[in-house]
């Protein structure tokens, strides 16, 4: 899946199950390793994680969508100034939020935490959990072949 603009990408894929072998555990049996590239005007990175259980990498394409139909609410910085993104998972290392809308589409902050940040935002002087993310201003054809990339991409993953 690919969401870029002319400054920044994020393009993130599911490379395999965490465990090959089923072990009888629902989150142990169905964490994905998720693959990230990341290009902003800072700097590129990549990163890869289990991050992600099946259920909720289902989510995402499913978010992409009511961005593209316009039925997910733009979100704000809250009274303190940090953001909390609109979809998020157990492992806080990705999470998804919607940054403005306009006619000619979107923009979407890929937040990027704990072993998804970038190098200069791990460790002590990291960020706060979603406190970093990257914005791509996207129309609704990108989100919609985005949403489809990731289905394509999940079909290999059923649920163990």
């Amino acid at each position: 899946m690919l969401l870029a603009d002319q400054a920044s990408s994020v393009e993130l894929c599911p490379l395999r199950y965490q465990f090959s072998a089923v072990r009888g555990d629902s989150y142990d049996d169905n964490w994905l390793v998720i693959c990230g590239s990341v290009t902003t005007p800072e700097g590129t990175w990549t990163f890869t994680d289990p991050c992600l259980l099946i259920d909720e990498a289902r989510r995402v394409s499913a978010w992409l969508r009511g961005v593209a139909a316009g039925t997910v609410a733009v979100t704000g910085p809250g009274p303190d100034g940090s953001l909390s993104p609109e979809t998020w998972f157990v492992e806080p290392v990705l999470a998804f939020s919607l940054c403005d809308r306009s006619k000619d589409g979107a923009v979407i902050r890929v937040h990027l935490s704990m072993e998804a940040a970038p190098p200069w935002q791990q460790g002590e002087n990291g960020a706060d959990i979603y406190q970093y993310f990257v914005e791509t201003q996207v129309d609704a054809a990108a989100l919609l072949r985005a949403a489809d990339q990731w289905d394509f991409a999940l079909a290999s993953f059923p649920t163990r």
